[in-house]
């Protein structure tokens, strides 16, 4: 699965984008980075690497709602 690992200070959230097995706890040990999200900056900050989220994706991790949402806001740069 994909999503949202918090960390950051108290009242100060910052969160990684990581793979990790469906069942393990929220900041438990990930198999992955694939990107961060900071929504305290005016817009929020996400940064993604797309080609590793497609990567896990054809492998069958699947997203989680909120990342979801992330990845379809932002999607990849066509260069």
């Amino acid at each position: 699965m994909i999503r949202l690992a918090r960390v950051g200070a108290r009242k100060q959230p910052y969160y990684r984008i990581v793979v990790i097995e469906k069942d393990r706890a929220r900041n438990g040990r990930s198999i992955e980075v694939v990107g961060t999200y900071n929504p305290r900056t005016n817009p929020a900050t996400v940064d993604l690497k797309h080609e590793r989220v497609a990567y896990w994706r054809g492998v069958g991790a699947q997203l989680s709602p909120t990342v979801a949402k992330l990845v379809e806001k932002n999607p990849a740069k066509v260069a």
